[in-house]
């Protein structure tokens, strides 16, 4: 990851040295675009990575338009680019990008550049109708650290539509949150000011009379608030004395609260050898947010990690063992042929065994397809019915 935000950090100022000087939309693809595809793993000049001129029968689009890039995984496009000039104001052309977009099943993200901006486009709300706003906006002149670690998730070697959905979406919920927190602690409308009058158990009737009344001091309340946790997020003062201090006595010493921090992983109190991490505890939440309908309830051992359908120990969903240079995990179904091709599509990779590397327990998302059949398995009764001799 190091390497990969230095290298971003090269771009950002590459983009700002010669960006004015990229004044056609070719030089901008020359110059600032193909490069930062070089950064996230898509080589343009690999064309089962990158092609060019992407054309495809779309539905209501000229023959004569051409997406400007495809980005491929796996043999599979997944990510669709509108290139523009770096002056080019990006609103004027999504929706050429949204006729592309709409009209390709599977392609799930697109975006629209100038090199200089990135939007980034999915289908959060109506499937496979592009979104009119982006769920991620990165201008390489404003760039900041958290902006960096953004553009992680669209790397060749971490590309997975699942994955990026469901990113889009927290994306999406923080900016609009974020909004209106800031729209209610500027203005401190009314409503805020209800809210925080009943929050304050203020024994008053809550009419709009009184609530405008009291509008101006909620709105220094907050402000002082604010500035109260911003000074103390900075502040955190040292003293040191080279005096000798005199020790009072035991009973007279004030209780000072400690906050412990509690540790990530849980060790179970009958075997001590059974630790269950903190990857081991993500991977079930997800997997549990994944299946709220299912009871699925999760078994540690010394030797692996399982998820099992209603805490029958035979009917496992899947069995992750930490205890390797790469973590692996097993499902109850056979990995065959068909499921292979999925995972490897995925970006996970799958050893001759079945069994499959997941290196970061959010890529179980990749495999939401095979959670599903293990359910399915697991579901069925005549699966575990013993064999009649």
């Amino acid at each position: 990851m190091d390497n990969f935000v230095q290298r971003l950090k090269s771009h950002i100022e590459h983009v700002k040295k010669v960006g004015e000087h990229c004044t056609t939309e070719e030089t901008t693809k020359q110059a600032l675009i193909l490069p930062l595809l070089d950064i996230l793993g898509f080589n343009p000049y690999d064309p089962t990575k990158v092609l060019a001129e992407f054309a495809a029968d779309f539905p209501g689009v000229k023959s004569t338009e051409r997406v400007d890039y495809a980005l491929y995984c796996n043999g599979q496009p997944v990510m669709f680019i509108e290139a523009k000039s770096y002056a080019a104001n990006l609103t004027n052309h999504a929706p050429q990008l949204s006729r592309y977009f709409n009209s390709s099943l599977g392609v799930t993200i697109g975006a629209i550049t100038n090199g200089r901006e990135w939007r980034f486009f999915t289908d959060l709300i109506n499937t496979n109708v592009m979104d009119e706003k982006p769920f991620l906006t990165i201008d390489f002149t404003k760039a900041n650290p958290e902006d960096l670690t953004q553009l992680a998730e669209f790397k060749h070697d971490n590309f997975h539509a699942e994955k990026l959905r469901f990113f889009a979406e927290e994306n999406q919920y923080i900016q609009q949150f974020k909004s209106v927190i800031k729209k209610s602690i500027n203005e401190v409308d009314i409503d805020f000011v209800r809210y925080v009058a009943q929050q304050a158990n203020i024994q008053r009737q809550l009419n709009t009379k009184f609530l405008e009344s009291i509008q101006p001091f909620v709105q220094q309340a907050v402000q002082q608030a604010i500035s109260d946790t911003v000074v103390k997020g900075l502040s955190s003062p040292i003293i040191i004395t080279a005096q000798p201090v005199e020790q009072k006595p035991v009973e007279d010493q004030p209780k000072v609260s400690q906050t412990v921090q509690e540790p990530d992983f849980i060790v179970n109190p009958d075997n001590e050898k059974i630790i269950t991490t903190k990857d081991e505890q993500e991977l079930q939440r997800v997997v549990s947010e994944l299946f709220p309908e299912y009871d699925l309830v999760s078994k540690d051992t010394e030797s692996y990690f399982s998820v099992l359908y209603q805490g029958k120990s035979n009917r496992w969903l899947f069995r992750y063992d930490v205890n390797r240079k790469r973590p692996t995990i097993q499902f109850i179904v056979p990995v065959d042929q068909n499921r292979r091709s999925e995972l490897e599509r995925a970006g996970l990779e799958v050893q001759a065994n079945g069994s499959v590397f997941l290196d970061k327990p959010a890529h179980i998302y990749r495999a939401v397809g095979i959670l599903r059949d293990c359910i399915d398995y697991c579901v069925d009764d005549d699966n575990f019915k013993r064999a009649s001799s």
